[in-house]
């Protein structure tokens, strides 16, 4: 059996027996079996490819500037990968925006307050994230890192940014040193060559237990929370659901076959491993060393741009993510009776973009950043409470969306067009 069709039916099968055993959730033997069988499994996965995200991220960087530098430019890639990224995100948050003021998903929503009670601990936790966030000036400030061996060590923790730009700084350095000087090749960049190909082989090893590492993060999820949870919020999760489904096959589609002359069938059938990796594991993070072996390996884009616009787009190119924030926002809007005019929603469409780009690539990474959009348009804090119950699932589809954006962006940037239509 082909590994992505293990990897479905690891995902099928986690749904159905999780959903299943949820009604025998007071089992000891299930949640035995759950808690020391089906939870260490999915972390050990997930740790796995945690544990190469960093050295990754900075040999795939410097070595992706390098190359660029030194024959296509990097200031060129880089201007396209922004502008793309920055055309999805607002087609993305436009979308959701439009779905939400068209359907009304909030409007005579019955608040169960019992809800804010349940989720008090969790909602804390959010909002001093939220009051912990740094102002623009000093965000931008804080980009370049005082110690990058400290900004490795919480790049998982939001500080992808940092890191990211000390692996561009070097990598443009370490082209312009070679320019001053007689060498040829540089020692340093194979080693960085040989960390990103032992990596790679370590993401070979983890995806030998990918397919039993799928089954058991979904069936811990379905085990807890059931499906009930969808009935309260079944509005708004469907159209979140409507709002990516659109972004992925309409959008990127459209983006696809028009600017970067591929097929979109065809694209998406050769990065379906890679999407499946991304529902499973709602990590952007987490999936980079799958994305970037897709990339490479099956959609034959140009390694120097795959590595540096994958990399950089694990955190600045969020678009399922903004899309989300847009729609939540605008739901609990309506659920609290916060009528919000033209100006605000603009508002909340600029925010919902810049906070695309700066949401950290880990499971629920988006929800401070909802409280800050929610505290600018006067829409109560614990609001939030609502959706938590509904966020892991949704978080599952915004990734998957996010990821494959991350490569139909490399694909847009890309000048070769080996998928012709």
């Amino acid at each position: 059996m082909k590994n992505h069709y293990k990897l479905l039916l690891g995902l099928v099968l986690g749904i159905i027996l999780g959903t299943t055993a949820h009604a025998f959730h007071d089992s000891t033997i299930l949640q035995t079996i759950n808690t020391y069988l089906m939870v260490p499994v999915g972390q050990i996965f997930l740790r796995l490819l945690f544990m190469i995200v960093v050295p990754m991220v900075f040999s795939a960087l410097v070595m992706g500037v390098f190359d660029l530098a030194s024959h296509q430019g990097v200031g060129k890639v880089a201007t396209k990968t922004l502008f793309y990224t920055v055309i999805a995100s607002t087609a993305s948050v436009l979308i959701g925006i439009g779905l939400v003021n068209f359907f009304q998903p909030g409007r005579g929503f019955k608040i169960d307050t019992s809800l804010f009670e349940a989720a008090k601990t969790n909602v804390e936790t959010i909002a001093a994230n939220a009051k912990a966030s740094k102002n623009f000036a000093q965000a931008i400030v804080e980009v370049i890192p005082k110690n990058p061996l400290d900004a490795a060590v919480k790049a998982l923790e939001g500080e992808m940014l940092a890191l990211m730009f000390c692996a561009l700084f070097f990598g443009f350095a370490f082209h312009l040193y070679q320019k001053s000087s007689s060498k040829k090749e540089l020692t340093i960049l194979s080693i960085l060559d040989e960390i990103f190909q032992a990596s790679l082989k370590i993401v070979e090893l983890a995806m030998k237990i990918a397919p039993f590492a799928v089954f058991a993060i979904v069936f811990n999820t379905a085990f807890k929370f059931g499906l009930s949870i969808f009935e309260s919020l079944f509005y708004f999760s469907a159209v979140v659901v409507a709002g990516l489904l659109i972004q992925q096959f309409v959008v990127y589609s459209f983006l696809l076959k028009f600017f970067a002359k591929r097929s979109p069938i065809d694209f998406f059938v050769k990065s379906r491993d890679v999407m499946l990796y991304a529902f499973s594991t709602s990590s952007s993070n987490a999936c980079l060393p799958k994305s970037i072996e897709v990339a490479e390996n099956k959609l034959g884009l140009t390694p120097s741009i795959s590595r540096f616009v994958l990399t950089v787009g694990a955190t600045a190119n969020q678009n399922g993510t903004a899309l989300f924030e847009g729609v939540t926002v605008l739901f609990l809007a309506q659920v609290f009776g916060v009528d919000l005019s033209m100006g605000q929603q603009f508002q909340v469409v600029l925010m919902c973009i810049i906070a695309g780009i700066g949401t950290a690539g880990v499971p629920g990474g988006s929800l401070p950043l909802i409280m800050i959009i929610m505290n600018g348009v006067g829409i109560p804090a614990e609001g939030i409470a609502l959706i938590l119950g509904v966020d892991r699932f949704l978080d599952m589809c915004r990734t998957t969306l996010n990821v494959s954006g991350d490569l139909v962006i490399a694909a847009l940037v890309d000048d070769k067009k080996e998928i012709k239509i």
